[in-house]
């Protein structure tokens, strides 16, 4: 779905006074939103061109660290600037800001204006280039979970997250009673982002006690990525107008279930849904069982991609509904891969690996490198496993550790060929001082397990 505001529009909405500020924003590593606050009537006479920001926004960690080790950026090289150039085709009103529009922007080396490899909008892009070289049109939808506590950012920093609230007492999975009590704020972030030209479908309950889910409408990879980074803001600036908090963590509690960032994938040909075939069984095509079998090939690759921090990796529980293993099946919710809408031309492959916490540029252009490449080898699918996946077999398993990911992701030739060295060794160097960072703290557990009994 495009964006909801043209050019035209905002130079007359500016014009009226109706919009005095733009948003000028791009994607750090971590996925969020950062950039500048113009006056609107600036943005319009010259800043809807270009602006600048700091190369360091692409090498810091999730504290904004400026971060040592990178060959892109560091002290060494004086961090200069990136150039941001606003895709006007993004521009947006934001409803929930006053007199607000906001606009996406590509980062651009600023000497060359090429595109910065390792940014996430170009390294999605570059994937998404790829397969329309094929002939096809990537189209993807991401399903975000999180949960909505009573207490607001503020408080619960001030309180350094100590038992925080939920605003349901209990497991409201689907449940239009046990949502009721959020539904001041989950109405908001509903219409809110529907006004932003967010095509929000529904929400809905999820699996433990303020565990909330907001889904929007399939699109193009690149509309999607911008619209799950959109939704991520909205979501908080919404329940902070509200005087809550919200968070995106895949696992804050070790007693509850994980929050997921499910990702679901087709690819499309003049038109039509290049993954269905009606005299398939299950209405799935050659191509899409090639796509299949490239991204279970390459799973452990992309991991790090679906699952970015030490944290991620709490969240995959036996039990909890994230996957363990790596394999797919037919509308089953305990495989890394299930295949929804068989015999439809909705028929596509959800992802199920990812949590809430990833970044959707770069986890949509890692599952579609993979996916690629199973079609361009012509990889044959393994057959789908059924039952209790999580009781499987000598099944190939979802990486348990960062640290596992990390090596996978430094070891792929596919990644390599695809992404390029450069952003790959990009963000291995992300991964490994996220793990050199939990190496050094002392963490809560370690003190009330070691301090009087060690």
């Amino acid at each position: 779905m495009p964006a909801n505001l043209t050019f035209d529009g905002l130079k007359k909405a500016t014009a009226s006074g109706e919009i005095d500020t733009v948003i000028v924003c791009m994607t750090d590593m971590q996925g969020r939103l950062t950039g500048k606050r113009f006056v609107a009537q600036h943005f319009v006479e010259s800043a809807w061109e270009e602006t600048h920001c700091c190369n360091y926004l692409l090498a810091t960690d999730m504290e904004m660290v400026t971060v040592q080790g990178y060959q892109a950026t560091s002290w060494a090289t004086g961090y200069g600037d990136y150039m941001m150039k606003p895709d006007l085709a993004t521009l947006r009103r934001i409803p929930w800001m006053p007199g607000t529009a906001l606009v996406m922007c590509d980062v651009l080396d600023s000497h060359t204006h090429q595109p910065v490899p390792h940014a996430p909008r170009s390294v999605l892009q570059r994937q998404v280039e790829r397969a329309r070289a094929m002939g096809y049109e990537p189209m993807m939808a991401t399903e975000l979970e999180f949960y909505l506590f009573e207490q607001s950012f503020s408080e619960l920093f001030d309180s350094r997250y100590y038992e925080p609230v939920p605003m349901a007492r209990y497991n409201v999975d689907y449940s239009i009673f046990g949502t009721s009590r959020d539904e001041p704020i989950m109405r908001a972030i509903r219409n809110g982002l529907y006004a932003a030209g967010i095509p929000i479908e529904c929400s809905k309950g999820e699996a433990d006690s303020g565990q909330e889910e907001v889904n929007a409408k399939y699109s193009d990879a690149m509309d999607t990525a911008d619209m799950h980074a959109i939704i991520k803001q909205g979501v908080k600036e919404i329940a902070q107008a509200h005087g809550a908090s919200v968070t995106f963590m895949a696992k804050y509690d070790h007693r509850k279930a994980g929050s997921s960032s499910h990702v679901h994938q087709s690819l499309w040909k003049d038109g039509a849904a290049a993954f269905r075939d009606k005299s398939d069984p299950q209405g799935m095509s050659a191509l899409m069982r090639h796509y299949i079998a490239g991204q279970l090939a390459h799973a452990a690759d992309i991991t790090y991609f679906l699952a970015p921090y030490i944290n991620s990796y709490k969240r995959f529980v036996v039990g909890m509904f994230a996957p363990t293993k790596a394999v797919w099946s037919l509308d089953n919710r305990t495989a890394g891969f299930r295949v929804c809408g068989e015999g439809t031309s909705a028929v596509r492959v959800e992802c199920r690996i990812g949590g809430a916490d990833l970044n959707p540029y770069l986890a949509c252009a890692a599952l579609l490198a993979a996916g690629l490449d199973g079609i361009e080898q012509k990889m044959v699918l393994e057959p789908a496993i059924s039952g209790d996946i999580y009781q499987a077999g000598a099944v190939r398993e979802v990486p348990k550790t960062l640290g596992a990911a990390a090596k996978a992701l430094a070891g792929s030739t596919m990644l390599r060929a695809a992404l390029g060295d450069d952003v790959v060794d990009h963000y291995h160097r992300a991964a490994l001082w996220e793990i050199e960072e939990q190496n050094r703290v002392v963490t809560d557990w370690e003190l009330a397990r070691g301090f009087e009994r060690a």
